[in-house]
């Protein structure tokens, strides 16, 4: 949906409609956490980038593949907006999308600028993943 609106200038509800008209049976539990996270990573969009501006040193956003962009888009937007999603949750499903989607260095691209921006933010899954995170003060 992010790849439509920003390759195609789609406007966003359009984006999501036909998305979802092209793969009904797909995911319908998960439905709702994409639509929003689609409309939030748009509203969000210039803090968004910001983080993965300040995290992705010597890659201009500009540069980036348009999946890998956006697939950190995604992730960035879950590590300031979702408090209650575990860090590695949001890493684990940002690099499986990035690696299923983008390039033979996706994976690694992303896992490195969203733990980046995690580590920015103080973000850890002390109290929030099964697995407390070692050194975490």
């Amino acid at each position: 949906m992010l790849f439509a609106v920003e390759a195609g200038g789609t406007e966003v509800e359009r984006a999501i409609a036909d998305f979802w008209a092209e793969l009904p049976a797909e995911d319908a539990e998960g439905r709702p956490y994409a639509d929003s996270l689609v409309r939030g990573v748009l509203r969000d969009l210039e803090k968004t980038d910001e983080q993965i501006k300040k995290a992705s040193q010597n890659w201009r956003l500009e540069r980036m593949t348009r999946v890998d962009r956006n697939v950190l888009r995604m992730g960035a937007w879950e590590l300031l907006e979702r408090a209650d999603v575990p860090r590695a949750v949001i890493l684990d499903e940002a690099v499986e999308v990035a690696k299923r989607f983008g390039t033979e260095e996706s994976g690694a691209f992303v896992n490195g600028v969203l733990d980046r921006i995690a580590e920015n933010l103080g973000r850890s899954d002390v109290g929030g993943g099964s697995t407390p995170a070692s050194g975490a003060s």
